[in-house]
């Protein structure tokens, strides 16, 4: 939405853009993020946008928008390659990507690759997710959850740690075939250092949440997160209803997102570990059962060979 107004001898462009529609019967329900501007970036942005899809000009290259069918898989496979390339560098990296489906398969291709090439991906997917991860030498640095609870998650946030730069960008777009290809579609870079902390505090809350989570498994099922020892309960729903205090902005940067992604992989993996380390004791009697057993099979064959020999010598007399 765009409101252009003359304010004495300057004209101003009154900006509205998010990731939602204007749907007065879904708002009480859905989940999403918009946000007010009068920054002439977006205001030229949204004003060739406006042009482009009303018919009277033709793609331009915007500073603050990705918009689709122009070139947004192209822009976000660009984002992921400059992830993995830091990643290969030793340099910190790190994507962490909230929508409601993730079926593209081009880009599906992409965030393998960088996984293989060590960046830890996060992905909160409410609906569809033909990705799989944890699975070894192709998708063990990434990890899916959705969230289903009171509201419907419906905010598409794209987070791209961007040597610390942190690209960040919200809007209407999901990866999918018919949101790159078929559908007018648009996200928005979120440049205001402020609305920046708020996003990476609410892509923390949904990484954090142990009541409205189910962790996707490397076979595709879902498992329910829930906190574990003595971790807090933390119910994003019900934080929503809280503006972040200044304690939790200051913890809200690429850094402290980035510091949570590897903790969590590391209890992650010190998981699995565990799982691995109980399996293997539960599983240990059983291989020395077996043990005995295959001793009395050895003593078996010996004592079927012995009567052998013995009905070989009878008809050789």
């Amino acid at each position: 939405l765009m409101i252009i107004r003359k304010e004495g001898e300057k004209v101003t462009r009154y900006v509205h853009i998010g990731s939602g529609n204007y749907n007065e019967q879904t708002s009480r329900l859905y989940t999403d993020l918009s946000m007010l501007t009068t920054n002439d970036t977006y205001g030229h942005d949204v004003s060739e946008f406006f042009n482009v899809i009303t018919g009277h000009s033709q793609p331009d290259d915007y500073e603050y928008l990705i918009t689709a069918p122009k070139d947004m898989r192209q822009q976000l496979i660009h984002l992921v390659r400059e992830e993995a390339k830091n990643a290969k560098k030793g340099l910190p990296s790190g994507i962490v990507i909230k929508m409601n489906s993730l079926e593209d398969r081009e880009l599906i291709d992409e965030f393998y690759k960088a996984s293989r090439a060590g960046v830890p991906i996060r992905f909160i997917v409410r609906g569809i997710c033909c990705l799989r991860p944890g699975r070894v030498g192709l998708s063990e640095n990434i990890e899916v959850k959705s969230i289903v609870g009171e509201y419907l998650e419906h905010a598409r946030l794209l987070y791209f740690h961007h040597g610390g730069e942190a690209r960040l960008y919200a809007g209407s777009a999901d990866a999918m075939v018919r949101s790159f290809d078929r559908r007018i579609e648009a996200l928005f870079l979120i440049a205001n250092p402020q609305l920046r902390r708020e996003a990476i505090h609410i892509l923390q809350l949904n990484l954090l949440d142990n009541q409205n989570s189910y962790l996707m498994r490397e076979d595709g099922a879902y498992i329910s997160q829930r906190p574990t020892n003595g971790e807090p309960t933390i119910n994003i729903h019900r934080d929503f209803y809280r503006r972040p205090d200044e304690a939790q902005l200051a913890q809200a940067t690429p850094e402290g997102l980035l510091a949570l992604l590897h903790d969590q992989t590391a209890k992650r993996r010190q998981l699995a570990a565990d799982e691995a380390a109980a399996t293997a004791a539960a599983v240990a009697p059983a291989l020395e059962e077996g043990d005995d057993f295959g001793q009395g099979e050895t003593i078996m064959e010996a004592e079927v060979a012995q009567e052998a020999d013995i009905a070989a010598t009878v008809v050789d007399e």
